[in-house]
């Protein structure tokens, strides 16, 4: 069932399964993760096999067909969402101009058909423990409530979640960029420094260097602040979170060194991108 707020009296178009029986799937009119956290299941999703052990990811869209055959000791929650709850908010002096918001993109390409990983996205061992943490915050928020700002929240944990599955799944290659890849997008939101990146790859820091700007035209650290960045500019455009909270989301240790990054790389303060932001979506 849709949630109410009891703190706007509005309808929010999410619902997070804390037990997820597999009994009505796809929901109607939802996009619904199902993160399964142990077992293994087996099943048919529009007309092709699937085998999912934990821990794993099912994504299904409203239009999917999916019919499970088998389920052993399988634990996962689900989390659904309707369309409308990608939408974002405008800000209040733009909202007589354009009749309607800016809508997150990150991580739809997941429950699409054309896909390579559609409905089974890859899930690696060192996302696991991120995705599990963001994933079980996700479903406090939605049953706590705690404050005004609590969907806002929730959209913050959709984009990590999402754009972490996203980029997971752009290749199944191997390489030690790859490697490091994976570093970096289960752990941006820590402290992250070039000796633990080299470390994971067993190369000295010259030669990672180089085949990263090769493959990212990034150094390492380059492509860990841009990835930071891209981050910090979906949830500049779809959530209210100030600031610091977004500077301590994605791995900034103070707002004002935020601030400063942001600038210098797009040219303009993380508030006038909001803005623009916001304006330029909605009126396409």
């Amino acid at each position: 069932m849709p949630q109410v707020d009891r703190h706007k009296e509005r309808t929010v178009n999410i619902e997070f399964v804390a037990v997820e029986e597999f009994n009505i799937l796809p929901y109607p009119e939802r996009f619904t993760m199902i993160f399964i956290t142990s077992g293994k299941l087996k099943g048919i999703l529009n007309e092709r096999p699937i085998s999912i052990s934990a821990p794993g990811i099912l994504c299904l869209a409203e239009d999917d067909h999916v019919h499970m055959l088998e389920k052993n000791n399988v634990s996962a929650q689900s989390f659904s969402f309707h369309p409308e709850f990608l939408n974002t908010n405008t800000l209040s002096e733009t909202k007589d101009y354009f009749p309607s918001g800016p809508r997150i993109q990150t991580g739809l390409s997941l429950f699409q058909s054309n896909h390579l990983y559609h409905g089974v996205p890859r899930v690696t061992e060192k996302a696991y423990p991120l995705l599990f943490e963001w994933f079980f915050v996700l479903g406090m928020e939605v049953q706590a409530q705690s404050d005004d700002l609590w969907v806002c929240r929730i959209k913050k944990y959709l984009i990590q979640i999402l754009g972490l599955l996203e980029e997971l799944n752009q290749n199944s290659e191997h390489s030690p960029v790859d490697v490091v890849l994976d570093y970096i997008h289960t752990h941006y939101p820590q402290k992250i420094t070039l000796e633990e990146l080299t470390k994971c790859v067993h190369l000295n820091r010259v030669t990672l260097n180089k085949m990263f700007q090769e493959r990212c035209g990034h150094t390492a650290i380059g492509y860990l602040l841009a990835h930071r960045l891209k981050v910090a500019s979906d949830l500049l455009t779809h959530t209210d979170m100030s600031l610091n909270e977004i500077a301590r989301a994605t791995g900034f240790e103070y707002d004002t060194y935020f601030i400063k990054q942001f600038t210098a790389r797009k040219g303009m303060s993380p508030t006038t991108y909001r803005t623009s932001s916001r304006k330029f979506s909605s009126a396409q």
